[in-house]
This record gives C-alpha cells, sequence and structure tokens, in this order.
C-alpha cells in the first residue's frame, strides 16, 4: 500500500524563550515517519511555526506529546504577542501531500481534533476543510477578538468549541484544528516604525476588506528592528502569486512616502510559489519548471521508484 503523506504546521504562542522552543520541538526530531523540516520563532509575534512532513500517524503522536509541553510552559493569561491567537496550541492543520485526499485530511483532522481533547483537555474548533459549521471555515472568524474575547464568549452557543468545553482551558485556551491547502506564509517589512502604515496597508491588501483574492493578512510593528510589517498568508498562490501581493503592497507603501525594505517567506513554499515570481521579474518568456534540473529530477526519481 503506498504511504501517504501530510504536511502538518502548528502554531505555538512561545517565540521569545529558548529553553520552550527547543522543548516543544523535540517530540518532532528523530521520530520515524516524521520529518522536521523547519521550525521558525518570532519574538515581536511571539510565535513558533514548526513545518513537518510525513505520515498521519507518528505526526499525530508527536503532536500530543508537544501539546503537553505546550500546556505545562505556556499561559494564556500572560502571554503577549502581536500575532492573533486563542490558545497555547493556537493551529494546527493538515495538508495533503501524497497519496491521500482532502477529504481524508478533514477527517483525519476532525478525529485528531477528539483524541486530542481526551487527551489534553484543551476544547477543539475545526476550521477550513474539516469546519463542522460554514461559518467557521475561516480561521479569523473562530479568532476574532482572540483569547481574551474568546475565553468570555465561548459559553454562547455560536462561540462553543466544537469538542470539550464550554469553557477553555484555564491556561492553555482552545486549539483550531483542520485541514486545508498549503498557503505561503509571506511577510514584507517597510521603513517606518508607525505601525499605522502597515495596518492601513494590509486592510487594502486582504481579501476580507476588499482586497487580493485569497490573501489574508495584519499589520503590525517589529519594535527590536525598528520597522514594521505586513504579515499575510496566501492561501492560494496559484491564483494570487506572491509577486503580485508584493507588488501591491509596494504600490501602496508608495502613498505613505515609504520603502519595502525586505520580505520573508515564512516556513515551507512550494517551488511553483517561487519560480513564478522568479520568472516574472527575469521576465523569462515562455519558461516551465521542469527547466530547472532539480525538479526534473526528482520528477524523474518519483517515476522509476
Amino acid at each position: 500500500m503506498a504511504t501517504k503523506l501530510i504536511e502538518c504546521v502548528p502554531n505555538y504562542s512561545e517565540g521569545r524563550r529558548p529553553e520552550i522552543i527547543d522543548a516543544l520541538v523535540a517530540p518532532f526530531q528523530g521520530r520515524r515517519g516524521c520529518y522536521l523540516f523547519d521550525y521558525r520563532a518570532d519574538e515581536d509575534h511571539n510565535r513558533l511555526v514548526v513545518s513537518l512532513v510525513g505520515e498521519p500517524e507518528p505526526i499525530q503522536d508527536a503532536l500530543i506529546e508537544a501539546a503537553q509541553v505546550a500546556l505545562r510552559h505556556i499561559d494564556m493569561n500572560t502571554h503577549v504577542g502581536g500575532h492573533p491567537r486563542v490558545g497555547a496550541v493556537d493551529v494546527t492543520p493538515f495538508v495533503p501531500l501524497r497519496n491521500i485526499t482532502m477529504e481524508e485530511c478533514a477527517a483525519l483532522a476532525r478525529d485528531f481534533g477528539q483524541r486530542y481533547w481526551e487527551e489534553t483537555k484543551i476544547p477543539v474548533y475545526f476550521y477550513e476543510d474539516a469546519a463542522l459549521r460554514p461559518e467557521r471555515r475561516r480561521l479569523e472568524v473562530i479568532r476574532k477578538g482572540q483569547y481574551e474575547t474568546l475565553k468570555e464568549e465561548c459559553l454562547r452557543e455560536e462561540r462553543r468549541p466544537d469538542v470539550g468545553g464550554p469553557g477553555l482551558h484555564p491556561t492553555a485556551g482552545a486549539s483550531v484544528i483542520g485541514a486545508r491547502k498549503f498557503l505561503v506564509a509571506f511577510n514584507v517589512n517597510l521603513g517606518t516604525t508607525d505601525a499605522r502604515v502597515a495596518k492601513e496597508i494590509a486592510n487594502a491588501v486582504r481579501a476580507s476588506s476588499g482586497g487580493l483574492c485569497h490573501v489574508k493578512g495584519i499589520g503590525l510593528a517589529l519594535e527590536d528592528r525598528g520597522m514594521v510589517q505586513v504579515s499575510m498568508n496566501i492561501v492560494d498562490h496559484e491564483k494570487n502569486a506572491i509577486y503580485r501581493v508584493l507588488e501591491m503592497v509596494r504600490m501602496e507603501a508608495r502613498r505613505w512616502g515609504v520603502a519595502v525594505v525586505e520580505s520573508e517567506v515564512y516556513g515551507m513554499v512550494p517551488a511553483d510559489a517561487v519560480l513564478s515570481s522568479a520568472a516574472y521579474y527575469m521576465q523569462i518568456a515562455g519558461f516551465d519548471p521542469k527547466q530547472i534540473i532539480e525538479l526534473r529530477l526528482l520528477e524523474m526519481m518519483g517515476e522509476t521508484s
């Protein structure tokens, strides 16, 4: 039977204490069938993003172990950071990679959510393709008002968790678990300390405010770096390429007399998402990703394995 492979990108509300970050990442290291591809902690966001690829069962076992670490060390009542969040283990998406469908990933997310509640007593909300309610497909709807608001409103029927509750965990809050397509976490840093500029640009760019479809975004200050950031998720890079998003941010920044200092791709990214932007900026006519020798070799290896 062909091995099923998924990507999983758990996000933890911790980006400042190296010893806790190491403890959160440890369950994903050296585990058969679970491969740690990348992890990044951001002090301004106060958030850790981990990128995993592997088989569903060992990834789920590792996620439970990491959640137990988060339970011991992260208290949402004292947590402060620039990124929206509702829990110590804020969000855990499952993404189909090989020999598994989106429908199977959605079922996997729901089954895991039940196990997660039973073993951690952290209530769960389901989102995207795993959502049990249509209004909860969008992550930002679940996280509206963040932890501080949700811990009060979760007792109302429309905001009750899908599993567990009705109240949140007293220190770990809630977790959002789901199934979704591959997204690109893309940040653009601007040469100003005025956070209002980043927030206005994010408002202009994101889909929910009438900007680019398939783009979510917030603006925040990077105080330690003396810049501001437009932090975005491109949830379908095939329909809105990275270069298009960057150029819209650049265009809006000119209105404020502000320059783009740099951009960041946070975590893993599909090759085509980067290559399409490289082809745009280099003005390569008729570019085909199969012209990249490493990608062609990988394709050939897959055909012969």
